[in-house]
């Protein structure tokens, strides 16, 4: 992934389009992977009136979505037989990204109010939850 990658495809086509569907209020949360911090994307960022949410550099854990991808991995991991090539893994990622149960994404999405107080009061550091 780079800058210009992360700018065409998910800005471009995905967080524009979301932004203005959500309005004045949306906020963006990404973290402080390299192509996240190019010059490139928050020129973009900026052109589209997208405040993106601070991001405290010891705490990529905040994000749902990286729980999400942890659940993934590790359904995938359990699978017996493991997947053996690519069309396989294909088939794997999307049969066990639909059997994630919403309800377990939708807490952690409700737990970010919690999560943010924690990741302030411990200044950014890592968080015990």
């Amino acid at each position: 992934m780079t800058g210009h990658i992360y700018r065409d495809v998910i800005l471009e086509q995905h967080v524009r389009l979301f932004r203005g569907a959500m309005g004045a209020e949306f906020l963006f949360m990404d973290d402080n992977a390299r192509p996240h911090r190019a010059n490139i994307v928050d020129e973009c960022l900026q052109s589209e009136d997208i405040t993106r949410m601070d991001w405290p550099a010891y705490s990529p854990d905040l994000n749902p979505i990286d729980h999400v991808w942890d659940m993934l991995g590790r359904r995938i991991a359990a699978r017996q037989p493991p997947p053996t090539c690519l069309p396989e893994l294909r088939r794997a990622l999307f049969d066990e990204w639909c059997n994630i149960p919403q309800d377990q994404i939708d807490n952690l999405i409700l737990s970010m109010p919690r999560r943010c107080k924690a990741c302030i009061a411990s200044s950014g550091r890592h968080t015990p939850y």
